[in-house]
């Protein structure tokens, strides 16, 4: 009976990876029972489990030039300057373009919408946020906005130096912007991206903790677009593969960057917002990247606690705020490494092949990945 059962049990995985192969719903990690961490997800596995919290993309996808978007993703739904939210950055490797990144850091306050997109479209993207944001009732007298825009660069799949992102695609990924769940992939601003020579993009992924330690939800929203030797849950996938950076020519080139945005309900100051989105840090590293020397890596971490935005008119000299003990800060860190980096693996598995300006850029192979996860018994979802 064991004879047969070990006969059997090859043969059922492989059909179960022909299935998973073919059926379009199951994209996620865990919908392949892969389950990264030991916290649980929120409801959606998004950032937008933190309360509040929208996401919305443009994507632009014309032939083989074409490979590009906007992504979105709104603090809160009112008007954020009027109600700013504290924030926090962390730079793993600072060649990019984050624009507004002196005043967070001077101020720890965010005060519009962050927008992620490509490289050469940071000023068009900067330009209209501000139009946007002056344009919002109760801004009439304002005269000074700090946009917040990141971006990679995704000039291996799109015609870049064309500088196809215009005001009005902004514009549509602020309107569009929405709670639930989020789209990943090749989407928004991730549509042009690379990550460990295949297809990457948008991933998000949360994490709640239990009561005893808070309650709080972390989400995060990455835009992934960097190199390394990739590894999943512990497997090492890029070695198995025997494909990684610097391993032959067509590999070289690692750079690229990552933008990782950090939100949760926890009241958190400023301080303790830069601690986490430090901690970040670790979940990219785990997943295998090297922060290439062009690479840029950016961990933006926020609140939104009704009780810690920074209201633009003080009604009164001092700011009276609760703040969550730095004792308490732990369960939240180790919630963002285990976010982070499920956050990169959806984005992986969400991607598809794309035939681009410079070269066509395949998904991870999943008929390959998923028999290296079982060998390395990264696969043990009780599921």
């Amino acid at each position: 009976m064991i004879k047969i059962i070990s006969a059997i049990c090859p043969l059922l995985f492989s059909t179960l990876v022909l299935y998973a192969q073919k059926t379009e719903k199951k994209k996620r990690v865990r919908d392949y029972g892969i389950e990264i961490g030991v916290i649980p997800p929120g409801k959606w596995n998004a950032i937008t489990d933190v309360p509040g919290v929208q996401v919305g993309h443009l994507t632009r996808e014309e032939g083989d030039s074409i490979h590009t978007g906007v992504t979105a993703i709104l603090p809160h739904s009112g008007n954020i300057f009027q109600q700013k939210v504290p924030a926090g950055i962390f730079i793993g490797n600072g060649f990019g373009k984050l624009a507004g990144i002196s005043q967070i850091q001077e101020l720890g306050n965010i005060e519009t919408p962050i927008i992620l997109t490509n490289t050469l479209n940071v000023g068009r993207a900067i330009e209209t946020v501000v139009e946007y944001s002056l344009s919002q009732p109760g801004n009439e007298k304002v005269q000074s906005i700090n946009a917040i825009i990141g971006e990679t660069n995704d000039g291996e799949l799109n015609d870049i130096r064309g500088m196809h992102i215009s005001k009005e695609n902004v514009l549509s990924a602020l309107n569009s912007a929405t709670s639930g769940p989020v789209q990943e992939g090749n989407v928004g601003a991730g549509t042009g991206t690379v990550c460990f020579g295949f297809k990457g993009g948008i991933g998000t992924a949360s994490r709640l903790l239990p009561a005893s330690l808070g309650g709080y939800t972390i989400g995060v929203l990455v835009q992934t677009n960097y190199g390394g030797i990739l590894q999943i849950n512990g497997a090492p996938v890029g070695q198995e593969l025997q494909q990684f950076s610097f391993r032959n020519k067509l590999l070289n080139n690692v750079d690229g960057s990552c933008m990782v945005v950090i939100a949760t309900d926890a009241p958190l100051n400023e301080r303790n917002l830069e601690r986490l989105a430090k901690r970040a840090f670790i979940g990219l590293g785990k997943t295998g990247g090297i922060v290439s020397n062009g690479s840029g890596e950016y961990f933006i971490a926020f609140s939104t606690h009704d009780s810690v935005r920074i209201p633009f008119d003080a009604p009164t000299a001092v700011l009276y705020q609760p703040s969550l003990h730095n004792d308490y800060m732990s369960p939240l860190f180790m919630a963002v490494i285990e976010a982070v980096e499920e956050a990169v693996i959806n984005s992986l598995f969400a991607a598809k092949t794309v035939k681009g300006y410079r070269a066509t850029i395949p998904s991870l192979p999943l008929d390959k990945v998923l028999p290296i996860l079982q060998k390395y018994n990264a696969i043990h979802s009780s599921n």
